[in-house]
């Protein structure tokens, strides 16, 4: 049997109580500090208290964007770098990364995702009938003129924007508010499973580093003896010292509360809020013909209706909140998700019933005292202050989000090699992540590379499998074919067994819902019904070691997890 990975991580960590980098935080932005300095040959070590990729980033839009309304706030060079890097994980990531057609309807000529933004041109505003239909044209023209040469689509840039008046775009999008009054439509990135592109970076930071490349999810970093920083094992109690040259603190929104557990009580952070809700609603998902609806409500929030495997995501709202309150979508923000479908596409009625999956999460945004929380800057900086009682270098990450993972990985990379003296032997760009290392980007390569993997695994599982995880899938076929009791499961028909069973061995998986909600979209489509979490549970019981017992509360706390949001849910305690 597969010994736990958590222990894994664990054993490594107090066999070894020291590297020349510890990071704190096992987001997208530590994950991809830790690949980053693996592959400079430092040895390094990353702490998650909770899951990997269970905070902030679980919570994202699902986007890989340019940030074209961070030009309302005249930050230039956040959405050159943004586009930079979307453009560089299309070819980096395709498995995961891909074009996404974005619509925006406009109801006036003075509304639109740029009709507030772009301040910085309207010297004053006006009340001229074409000026907002005129800043949304200017700000498609700048957002163009940084997509030029990014090569994604051929050897060309990305298309260039369209727009369109009332009627043109009525025949495009029947369903939309016939009030529309023009649509501009431009080229971003869909981000499909952001938590499996997280664990193929671990993987990878893993592999580049081997033995000096450690991580531990359920670690907890509680506080500092003697000039080392404590972690506790979050699932025995268990505490060790750890000795490191640099610490970094990529905890997101937590990052005040991880420095003031090493001693050091910073005001960094502001985070604000974000939900979603996910509806399988088959009239909706048509209404959108296949592109994502992103435009800016009556309020002035920026929201988006998306589809998305076969569901549609609507979101998000950008609220303050207060770490210490619970981070869940609530019942009025649902009101508001219905209402807003309501303005754009009317026809199309929503209900409650239809929502499968809600989630939300705060942004790791910097401190941002009276500025309105959507004007608040989307971008990066590092800070840097000594560990208390000791010769340590802390660094922490303020902002930091899903486009610019691999850049501002880099940057803390950099500061981290800086302080260690030692030279950065290449860069990590361009440099193919996980599954998308030769991945079939034609048809033909497609058929080659499933019928060269489907010699015992049925030629539609492969294919499957190659969407679900990229090339990875050839490690998921030979351990499908190598399981003698691999059978498709009853009420989860799209997996196996075997499937949910490697996961489970090789994914760091502690947790029925570190399964269910990150290492897989069972829970996000909303398939994570009881009898589905238990067949799920029953199939990975044999590698986690779980017995009767502990396997059924695996089930209810899965449950309890997925359902956290959902107010008609009794939790299991309550039953």
């Amino acid at each position: 049997m597969a010994a736990r990975a958590a222990e894994r991580g664990w054993a490594a960590l107090t066999e070894r109580p020291y590297a020349d980098v510890l990071i704190i935080g096992g987001g997208i932005n530590g994950l991809a500090t830790f690949r980053d300095l693996a592959m400079q040959g430092v040895d390094v070590a990353l702490v998650e208290r909770d899951d990997f990729i269970s905070g902030a980033s679980a919570a994202s839009s699902h986007m890989i964007h340019g940030g074209i309304r961070y030009l309302e706030n005249g930050e230039f060079r956040l959405v050159h770098e943004a586009v930079t890097e979307r453009n560089a994980l299309l070819r980096t990531a395709p498995h995961y990364v891909r074009p996404l057609q974005t619509t925006i309807p406009i109801f006036s000529t003075f509304s639109g995702v740029l009709s507030a933004p772009l301040k910085f041109l309207r010297h004053g505003g006006g009340k001229h009938r074409e000026r907002g239909a005129a800043l949304i044209k200017i700000g498609l023209v700048i957002y163009d003129s940084f997509s030029r040469g990014g090569g994604v689509f051929g050897k060309g840039t990305v298309p260039r924007h369209t727009f369109h008046g009332r009627k043109r775009s009525l025949a495009q999008l029947p369903e939309l508010n016939p009030d529309v009054k023009y649509t501009a439509t431009y080229w971003d990135a869909s981000l499909h499973d952001p938590e499996r592109l997280a664990i193929d970076v671990l993987r990878d930071g893993r592999a580049a580093g081997g033995d000096r490349a450690r991580a531990a999810n359920y670690t907890a970093a509680v506080g500092v003896d003697d000039g080392r920083v404590v972690l506790r094992d979050a699932l025995t109690g268990e505490e060790t010292r750890f000795s490191a040259s640099v610490v970094v603190n990529a905890s997101g929104p937590w990052t005040d509360l991880t420095n003031l557990a090493l001693g050091d009580p910073t005001r960094y952070m502001g985070g604000t809020k974000g939900s979603h809700v996910v509806l399988d609603h088959p009239g909706l998902l048509a209404a959108t013909g296949g592109r994502e609806l992103f435009f800016e409500n009556e309020d002035g929030r920026i929201v988006l209706i998306y589809p998305l495997k076969g569901r549609v995501l609507v979101g998000t709202t950008d609220l303050e909140h207060d770490m210490a309150d619970p981070i869940v979508c609530t019942e009025a923000e649902v009101d508001y998700f219905i209402e807003l479908i309501g303005q754009v596409l009317p026809t199309i009625p929503v209900e409650r019933s239809q929502i499968v999956y809600r989630f939300a999460g705060v942004r790791p945004l910097p401190g941002h005292d009276d500025v309105s929380p959507g004007f608040v800057s989307r971008d990066y900086r590092v800070e840097s202050a000594p560990l208390i009682g000791g010769d340590a270098t802390v660094l922490s990450l303020i902002g930091g989000k899903w486009t610019t993972f691999r850049a501002s990985a880099e940057h803390l990379a950099d500061r981290a090699l800086e302080l260690l003296a030692r030279p950065r032997r290449g860069s990590t760009r361009g440099v193919p992540i996980g599954g998308g290392r030769g991945y079939p980007m034609t048809e033909r390569a497609r058929r080659q590379w499933i019928a060269a993997h489907a010699a015992d695994v049925p030629a539609g599982r492969v294919a499957v499998l190659l969407d679900r995880y990229g090339t990875v899938a050839e490690a998921v076929v030979d351990a499908i074919a190598a399981d003698a009791d691999d059978a498709l499961l009853e009420h989860l028909p799209d997996y196996s067994s075997g499937e949910l069973r490697h996961l489970a061995a090789t994914e760091d998986v502690t947790h029925l819902d570190d399964l269910l909600l990150r290492r897989t979209s069972i829970a996000f489509i909303g398939e994570a019904t009881a009898e589905a979490v238990a067949e799920a549970a029953d199939a990975v019981a044999p590698v986690l070691d779980w017995d009767t017992a502990r396997t059924a509360l695996e089930v209810g706390r899965a449950l309890d997890r997925i359902h956290a949001a959902d107010p008609s849910w009794i939790p299991a305690g309550a039953r």
